[in-house]
């Protein structure tokens, strides 16, 4: 599997937790301990601040993923940087500009840093 296919597993098992209303689990075992969101809004969210707010967030109906880049930023670290569009129903679409980093650990990889700007 190459990396690109690698993360992109990673990053779709993200946004269906968040369709599913489950993201705070998913992103509380998917984060590293030290991991932070830099939001659209311009928050900035560590790992248990990303685990509250999704505990009541409504869920996203679907999303896509457009034009996915990994780039390697050595042995055990990579980001995939993204166009992503969420959906929710009754509301228009949130599009931004995405970048997820990866870290290695324990064999699998774990998202150490989540960035989005908002796309005009």
């Amino acid at each position: 599997m190459s990396l690109l296919d690698e993360l992109l597993a990673l990053e779709h098992e993200g946004w269906q937790s968040l369709c599913d209303a489950t993201g705070g689990e998913h992103y509380g075992r998917a984060m590293t301990d030290d991991a932070v969101m830099v939001l659209a809004d311009g928050s900035v969210l560590d790992r248990e601040g990303v685990i509250a707010s999704l505990a009541g967030a409504p869920p996203w109906a679907s999303f896509e993923i457009l034009e996915p880049r990994a780039i390697p930023l050595g042995a055990d670290a990579a980001a995939l940087v993204y166009t992503g569009v969420g959906r929710r129903a009754g509301a228009a679409d949130f599009v931004a500009r995405m970048a997820s980093t990866y870290v290695r650990a324990g064999g699998q990889w774990r998202l150490a840093l989540y960035q989005q700007t908002p796309r005009p």
